[in-house]
């Protein structure tokens, strides 16, 4: 075992009884489960401005999300971070109104700007979070126009369809109301939603502020949670404009899939694009 993380679990009062076992899901960090004479623990490994945003955005949603599970945080040191192993259910069983009712109470948590204190990543990309007044410029300096120039630089945007996300983006004011900046868990795709005994919970967070649908708009990237959660999240009033926003606020990840994974994520890119200039 590595000696930096033997001192991190010995400064912790954790005792190995086994060895690292390495766990799926570990495509950005390494992930481990470990035997401890204290119970099983998750362990990571990865670059340590990362595990320490993770660390931070664990802390901050426990702290926020009163009705739902979120892993504490028991130890981080030089590239590793150690969390609680959380009890997980097989198969569908999501509660999907109780995950919408504690993501509707994790938004309600309002900050004074649009970011973060401090950058972080969405996956092994940058997220730059410094904090903006209106939501609209954050939208558009932080996340659209940031990467929609990295896309292009690397060949997998052309001229013509990174134009089209320079208008969007520069025309936002005209349609997108300001709202104030809710606490987001900022990389909420279902595969960050696990199901425990306890109930829905969350896990790999990016966290900042911004407009709450980001959450909503990833969580139906790759499916929907369904009725049962959008009922009890809007609880009767959901915007007018959903269908707008979310594929407004699925393009930045979208234009993140494109650029770590390829070309593949290029037609998805040019239909959400498609989808936010129909509505105009």
């Amino acid at each position: 075992m590595d000696a930096t993380l033997r001192q991190l679990l010995e400064s912790i009062k954790l005792t190995p009884s086994g060895d690292l076992q390495p766990l799926s899901g570990g495509d950005i960090a390494a992930v481990y489960r470990l035997e401890t004479c204290q119970g099983e623990v998750v362990i990571k490994h990865d670059d340590a401005a990362r595990l320490r945003g993770e660390a931070e955005g664990l802390r901050t949603l426990r702290n926020a999300c009163a009705k739902l599970v979120v892993p504490e945080v028991l130890g981080l040191a030089d590239g590793w971070l150690v969390i609680e192993s959380l009890d997980t259910l097989p198969g569908p069983q999501q509660n999907a109104a109780a995950l919408g009712e504690g993501l509707r109470g994790l938004h309600e948590v309002i900050g004074d700007a649009h970011g973060w204190h401090q950058d972080n990543a969405c996956g092994l990309t940058p997220q730059p979070n410094a904090p903006l007044s209106d939501g609209r410029a954050f939208q558009r300096e932080r996340r659209l126009l940031p990467l929609s120039e990295a896309c292009y630089q690397q060949g997998l945007l052309d001229s013509q369809l990174r134009g089209r996300i320079e208008r969007l983006a520069e025309d936002l004011e005209r349609w997108l109301p300001d709202v104030p900046p809710s606490l987001l868990h900022g990389d909420c795709w279902s595969g960050n939603v696990l199901t425990t005994p306890q109930g829905p919970a969350l896990i790999d967070p990016a966290v900042y502020r911004h407009y709450p649908e980001v959450d909503l708009a990833m969580l139906t990237l790759f499916g929907s949670p369904g009725e049962a959660f959008f009922d009890a999240y809007w609880n009767g009033d959901a915007p007018t404009d959903w269908p707008r926003r979310e594929a407004l606020f699925q393009l930045y990840p979208l234009l993140n899939h494109l650029l770590l994974f390829g070309a593949g994520y290029r037609l998805a890119v040019e239909r959400s694009v498609a989808k936010v200039e129909a509505s105009s």
